[in-house]
Order: structure tokens, then sequence, then C-alpha cells
């Protein structure tokens, strides 16, 4: 947008989604952007793709800026490059950037720092010796073909370049690059409405009959180690047989299932988020994929899982399945491939619990957008993914186009 950057216009200014800029008609070249985090930062954009940062808006009076900016133009005019000597000082490789700049920012506001930044490095090993003012366009293009001719699938493309966009859009707000180099570079195609994984009735008898059996010879193990411990004197260890459950895993997965809560979610739930009296469950927006808190109504079964496991907690708040030490779990890998073996169960990795959950409520009738906000999906483009679940509304449409007589 145009208009003359003003004490009043920065004041009225307000983030949005997305960020947006304001260029100013007196000066050609002087702007103001707007990041969605309420951050604005005057500009001097004095070539296609090379600008200098002059200052942030909180910091700077419109007036003052514009005055450094119509400078940093003038210099420009005579044919210098107002950007070489700031470049030349800020001059990162790809690979100093992640180590020295964006990793100390991903840990403070992240949700899964370590696996976006190895992403970044393992993913993108022709670009860690660059400069960032070295990577454009073309040599992503380069990275993706590769990619995509090595075997790697559209979607898994996606999210590299995602994660790539998202730091390098960091370097452009930091003044580290005077536009973002991949403007122009779109997602691959791919098939977003692929088929997901859930179990069928039988399979489901079988995981819940494997989770008993595996509860069974947990208890029968204690149960032998007590009377040998007794036989010797020595200290028993809790009677399993006593409690709702022999350890975390089945209440769990009956939670999982339920809920459709994800891994990490299910892992940072904490016993202030579970209110067993309004039978509700929390999902706090720091461990959301999201970062949006959603509150997700417990049925009876997870209801009666999550009271079960509560009669068996000493502690009164904290991780509501805490690894060793209280700390939080990082895996539940070993244990949930057992168990699927003992089902006889084929291709269900944990994240496909959730599937299962969306799955059972789109063929119960729930309508698409119900599903999206229990799942806690950002956009209903991901919960399209069931849609073929329910495909009465389909039948109903074209049925209409039969005439009578």
């Amino acid at each position: 947008m145009q208009a003359v950057i003003t004490e009043k216009l920065v004041r009225s200014l307000t983030p949005q989604a997305d960020p947006y800029e304001v260029r100013d008609p007196r000066l050609k070249g002087f702007l103001l952007r707007v990041q969605p985090t309420g951050v604005m930062t005057y500009w001097a954009q004095y070539a296609r793709g090379k600008r200098k940062r002059i200052g942030r808006a909180d910091a700077l009076a419109p007036s003052q800026a514009f005055k450094v900016a119509r400078t940093v133009l003038a210099e420009a005019a005579l044919g210098n490059d107002p950007g070489a000597a700031l470049q030349e000082a800020k001059a990162h490789t790809f690979q100093s950037f992640l180590d020295e700049v964006y990793e100390p920012w991903a840990k403070a506001n992240i949700r899964t720092p370590k696996n976006t930044l190895g992403r970044l490095r393992a993913n993108f090993p022709d670009l860690q010796k660059k400069k960032l003012g070295e990577i454009n366009a073309w040599v992503v293009e380069k990275w993706r073909t590769a990619r995509l001719k090595a075997g790697a699938k559209p979607t898994t493309v996606n999210r590299d370049l995602d994660d790539l966009r998202s730091a390098l859009a960091k370097a452009v707000a930091w003044g580290l690059l005077g536009a973002h180099p991949l403007q122009g570079v779109k997602r691959s195609r791919a098939d977003d409405n692929v088929a997901v994984r859930f179990l069928d009735d039988d399979e489901e008898r079988r995981l819940r009959g494997a989770l008993d059996a595996r509860d069974e010879r947990t208890r029968a193990e204690r149960g032998r180690a007590n009377a040998w411990r007794e036989e010797r004197g020595y200290p028993t260890m809790p009677d399993l047989r006593r409690v709702a459950f022999a350890d975390h895993l089945k209440p769990m997965v009956l939670i999982s299932i339920n809920t459709g809560v994800r891994r990490g979610e299910l892992f940072s739930l904490e016993w202030r988020d579970v209110d067993l009296e309004r039978a509700m469950l929390t999902v706090r927006g720091q461990s959301a994929k999201s970062g949006r808190t959603r509150h997700i109504p417990l049925n009876a079964e997870a209801l009666a899982a999550l009271q079960g496991w509560r009669g068996q907690r000493p502690e009164p708040d904290g991780l509501v399945f805490p690894g060793r030490n209280g700390h939080r779990l990082d895996s539940v890998r070993k244990a949930w491939v057992g168990v699927l073996a003992d089902a006889k169960i084929k291709g269900f990795r944990w994240h496909d619990q959730r599937h299962h959950f969306a799955s059972r409520l789109v063929t119960a009738g729930v309508d698409l957008n119900t599903v999206r906000e229990l799942l806690g999906h950002a956009s209903y483009q991901m919960t399209l993914r069931y849609a073929h679940l329910a495909p009465e509304h389909k039948a109903a449409a074209v049925a209409k186009l039969v005439r009578a007589g």
C-alpha cells in the first residue's frame, strides 16, 4: 500500500497474518514493513532486491527515518552500494547463520527446534557453505529437482522447503538479507488427500487385547518379583493388581484414540490441563503444533482412563505421563512396537491413532468442521483427507441430477 508515513499513520497500523509494507510516495524506496508480531521497521530499497535497514519504528520517528532513507538513496544514485559495508560485516554463511543466529531463536520460539534445525542441516548440504546472499531461486530449484529425482516425496520436499523459507524470512527480518530470495519459489504439487491409515474393527479389537495382555504380563512379573523379595526379607514393590493400569502405555493409547491428541501434546500434558469434573482436556498453545490452545471433551472411556491413572499417581500436579525422574517422556517406541507385534498389526504408527480418531468421527456422521476443531488443524484443507469416509453428501448431490419421470 502507498501512504505518507507519519506518526499518526504508524499508530494506526495493525499487524496482520502476513507481513505487509507501506511505501511513501514522497520518496521512492522509502518504506515501512509491518510484521505479524507487530514489529515495524523502516527500510530504504535502493535497487531491485537490495535494501538497507534503517531502524525500528519504536526507536525512530518517521521524519528521522525519512532523512536517513534520503541519504541512503542519494548514495545509491551516485553509484555506490549503501548496503555493501553492512553486508560485508554480516556476511554469514547459511551454516553460521543457523549456528549463531537462528538456533538460539529457534530454541526459544519453535515447538520442535531440534527437528527443524536437523532437517535444515541434513537436507541442504550444498547450502551450508554458501553466503546468505548467494542463495537464490535457481539454487533452490536445482536442489528440489535433485531431491525429487532421488525419490523424495513432494510432501517431504515441501516440508523441507517450508523450513528453509521460514529461516530465510528471519534473515530478512533481522537485516541480514535485503529481500527474501525465495519469493518466486512455489511448493511442489502434491496429493494432499492421500489415504490415511486407521484400524478396522478387528485390528482395534486385537490392539486392545494386546494391551490387556501386556498389562497382565507386567502384573504377573511384579507378583513373582515381590514373592522373591518376601522370601528373602526384602521390601516389596507396589502391587500392580491394586491399580487400574500396570504402566503408562495403555492409558496413553486409550486417550490417544479417544481424543486425537498428538504424541508431543500427550507427552507435555499436565494435570492442570485435565478437568475430570467437567470431562475436558486442554491442549495448551505452547505444546500444540498450531500454537493455538484447544479444548477436547472427554468421552466415557477417555475419562475413565484418566480417572484410573490419576488414582495411582501420588503427585498432585506436574506431567500426566512423566518419564524417569519426573522428566518429560521422549519416546514410547519400544513398548508400542511390541504391542503392535503382539496384535499382528502392520504399518500403523503412533501418529495414526490420530487418524483413527478422526476416521471414527467422520464415519459416525460428525461434520468435518467439528473434526477440524477437535484435531486442532490450522486449515480446513488438512481435514479434507477424511472426507472420502463420508461420501453420502456427494451421493446426495449427484442424485439431484436424476430427473423425475
